[in-house]
């Protein structure tokens, strides 16, 4: 006598008993596993509706129209990041500590979310200012400004020079953090991000630091 078939978790019926708010999460989610496939230049709601499970008209009656698809995920963007920030602050230590882990945490989250930069990058490409390159800007803005508040912290610690540029420094920063990815892409599978994020670090420090006599 055959035994009755255990039902997949993942089914139609599991489906229907999702929350509008975990459906607009999905499609988030959707969008930046996209963006690593094929860039977020070739995302499609059709292409995100099929990824989620849905119909194309099932994803519009979570978002209005694509444009606030978009408006989600670079929401969930500045979030995740600040978390992100936060929980590498948290754990304190003296403003160079601090600098280090935000370098690896930012570096661990791209190497986990690899559309995220290809993302932010494409949108603030973009020769006219629009919402989400406002919303772009926002968020590399405000990371940026947490970097420099370490680097002034460390400057006033004798941790690094006094005469150092914070804000050259801080886009160095992250410079260095998106020439990773873009070797990471470059090199797929030959290049892992953070073991080369622990080697180029020092590196990063010792440019801040600058020559020694």
């Amino acid at each position: 006598m055959s035994e009755t078939p255990i039902a997949d978790p993942v089914t139609a019926d599991t489906r229907v008993r999702h929350s509008a708010e975990e459906r607009r999460q999905e499609a988030v989610g959707a969008v930046i596993d996209l963006a690593r496939e094929r860039g977020p230049e070739g995302i499609t709601t059709q292409a995100i509706a099929e990824r989620i499970g849905v119909t194309h008209g099932a994803l519009f009656r979570h978002f209005p129209d694509k444009a606030s698809i978009w408006a989600a995920v670079f929401d969930w963007l500045g979030e995740r990041l600040g978390r992100v920030a936060d929980a590498a602050l948290a754990k304190g230590g003296d403003p160079l500590q601090q600098l280090e882990r935000l370098f690896h945490a930012q570096v661990d989250f791209v190497a986990s979310h690899p559309g995220v930069p290809r993302i932010l990058f494409h949108e603030l490409q973009r020769p006219v200012a629009s919402t989400l390159h406002g919303l772009a800007r926002n968020i590399v803005g405000g990371y940026r400004e947490r970097i420099k508040t370490l680097i002034r912290s460390a400057k006033a610690a004798g941790q690094l020079p006094a005469g150092l540029d914070e804000e050259a420094a801080a886009v160095l920063f992250i410079g260095t953090v998106q020439g990773l990815v873009v070797q990471s892409t470059l090199f797929s599978g030959q290049l892992d991000m953070r073991d080369a994020a622990r080697r180029v670090f020092p590196l990063l420090l010792d440019g801040f630091r600058g020559v020694q006599s």
